[in-house]
């Protein structure tokens, strides 16, 4: 369908690449130029001006994204409208995730929801909370769940729950036996961190700087891409690290890392909804985010 184009189009008119296009849509490089192109030839006239290193707007491209905007919008509309009045929830939700949220906590609230909702299909993509961001911005998530701050000028930002973030050794680590340690004790360790970009890394960073460390202050082993990694190298005896108590259960419950709390203060964050101020939401969106709301989450922590 033609809205299929369109959607192609504000992607790359918002990224501003055609590379990062074909990431977001999971579209090949040719394939995001064809359907540009098409709507080029369709108008006959060129919508993007790329002589310079990023791709901009022509004056034409600027009023066919404004029109587009509006069509994606009435399309979403529509398809809430006929949903109400048929009763029938339907259609599918895409769902971007922080590497937490995504791994450790939304395998089993999807699973709970598609038992009450069977005709919605769901769509997860995870990453680091900047991409989730990114791919919400360029309107290839309906809906994102990231973990640390995030920007509101673009979004609406709701708490979902609370997380601990706690400090992960070894059995074999001398601080093993011990429930709590301060937090000038961690200098001393070697450490492990996640990837710029990670919101757990950020709430690290910004937790350790009130107490007068920063990253140059640490003993630093590896900066690793997820949090499976981290657990495996702590595991393995290579550093300590901090990570979501959500993302331990297992871990903890089988004995083969010890989880030990800071003695100066706890180590909190939020879990966030985010979603676009103007998009109009789904009949499906709306009833996942209602899940959302009345989910019994503390049920999933030993």
């Amino acid at each position: 369908m033609e809205d299929h184009k369109l959607k192609v189009f504000c992607t790359v008119a918002e990224t501003k690449s055609f590379s990062k296009t074909s990431e977001i849509i999971h579209l090949t490089q040719p394939a995001v130029s064809l359907q540009i192109q098409a709507l080029e030839e369709k108008y006959e006239t060129k919508l993007f001006d790329r002589s310079s290193s990023t791709v901009t707007l022509t004056p034409t491209g600027e009023i066919l994204y404004k029109y587009a905007k509006e069509i994606l919008a009435l399309y979403a509309s529509a398809e809430k409208t006929i949903g109400k009045q048929t009763g029938l929830v339907k259609g599918s939700l895409t769902i971007g995730a922080g590497s937490n949220i995504g791994n450790y906590i939304l395998p089993s609230v999807i699973t709970e929801f598609r038992a009450t909702h069977p005709k919605i299909k769901i769509y997860l993509i995870v990453g680091n909370t900047k991409r989730v961001v990114e791919l919400l911005n360029a309107g290839n998530i309906d809906v994102g769940l990231v973990e640390g701050d995030v920007s509101r000028q673009k979004m609406i930002v709701k708490k979902l729950l609370s997380d601990e973030l706690i400090l992960i050794v070894p059995p074999n680590h001398p601080w093993a036996k011990k429930k709590e340690v301060s937090i000038s004790e961690l200098v001393k360790e070697p450490f492990i961190f996640r990837e710029a970009g990670s919101g757990t890394r950020q709430i690290i960073e910004k937790f350790l700087a009130r107490h007068g460390i920063t990253p140059h202050d640490m003993k630093i082993s590896a900066v690793l891409g997820s949090t499976e990694a981290i657990k495996d190298a702590v595991e393995n005896g290579l550093a300590i690290s901090i990570i979501s108590r959500w993302a331990a259960r297992k871990e903890s419950k089988y004995g083969t890392l010890r989880l030990l709390g800071l003695k100066e203060e706890k180590m909190m964050r939020d879990f966030s909804v985010i979603f676009n101020k103007n998009a109009v939401s789904s009949n499906a969106l709306d009833e996942f985010l209602a899940f959302l709301k009345s989910y019994p989450f503390d049920k999933l922590l030993p």
